[in-house]
């Protein structure tokens, strides 16, 4: 199985993967696994680089379709697949929202570092990643568990708490610009002055942008080899490109999920016109 689960990843582009055993995660949703219904023995988790290239007013992440449809997606394939593999076995995917700490997980498997910004920062891709992960009940020596070890931290250079623009990474702050974008309603004019300073109108790359590994990422040419990331890309937000959009175009997107509204205002915010 074990050679199975590695021609899978290899047909999909997924180069950074390890199978962990249910004991080396720690919960911290039970209510979410609860609610899948799973008595999970293994876990398998996995790194998706996304980037392609840097977006001009919104993080690169959300330059391309909402990377929700693609986990989902995987995550259905690779449970047929192991259901194909070893029949009667029963699984759930998971990615963003999850009952596992996806980014302790994989820094134990090895597949990354912990960053003082909170990421996972991987010796390829660098932080531009983001995890996914199945929980199944097939027992973990099937899958050739990966060794687990204490999680490594970066080098704690502090490129990113001091380019933070409202200082929550080094505990000056309270909010995260990114959050400021998203936020639905009204915006004080000092959010207003942070969005038109930092040239943001959807989420906030900037802790990345400065981190050395990134850097070298980038210069390296680490782009995303997984199609999906790779079309139907959206460099810039502009209200001529967002209105062009069908609803269903743009519910695909990254930033669609606090609605047209939010996206109109921030770039209006950006513009000048609000």
């Amino acid at each position: 199985m074990r050679e199975e689960l590695a021609s899978f990843m290899a047909e999909n582009k997924i180069e950074y993967y390890a199978a962990l055993s249910a004991a080396d995660v720690r919960i911290i949703r039970p209510h979410i696994l609860e609610r899948s219904g799973i008595e999970p023995r293994s876990i398998i988790i996995y790194l998706i680089p996304y980037f392609v290239t840097h977006g001009k007013n919104l993080s690169s992440y959300a330059t391309s379709l909402d990377y929700h449809i693609f986990i989902s997606s995987f995550n259905s394939s690779l449970l047929r697949r192991l259901s194909e593999l070893r029949p009667g076995s029963a699984g759930a995917g998971f990615g963003d929202i999850s009952p596992i700490d996806e980014r302790l997980a994989a820094a134990r498997a090895g597949l990354g570092m912990l960053g003082r910004n909170g990421l996972l920062i991987n010796e390829k891709y660098g932080s531009y990643i983001f995890i996914g992960e199945v929980l199944t009940d097939i027992p973990p020596e099937e899958l050739g568990p990966s060794q687990t070890s204490e999680p490594k931290k970066c080098e704690n250079c502090g490129a990113c708490l001091s380019a933070c623009p409202t200082g929550v990474l080094s505990g000056k702050g309270n909010t995260c610009l990114s959050a400021v974008t998203q936020r639905k309603g009204e915006l004080t004019d000092a959010e207003k002055d942070l969005m038109i300073k930092c040239g943001s109108a959807w989420g906030c790359d900037i802790c990345q942008d400065v981190c050395p590994h990134n850097l070298k990422a980038v210069k390296s040419g680490a782009i995303s080899p997984i199609p999906f990331f790779r079309s139907c890309r959206v460099t810039e937000l502009t209200r001529d490109a967002v209105e062009q959009m069908s609803d269903d175009e743009f519910s695909r997107r990254a930033f669609a999920w606090k609605g047209r509204a939010v996206v109109y205002r921030n770039i209006d915010i950006l513009s000048g016109k609000s």
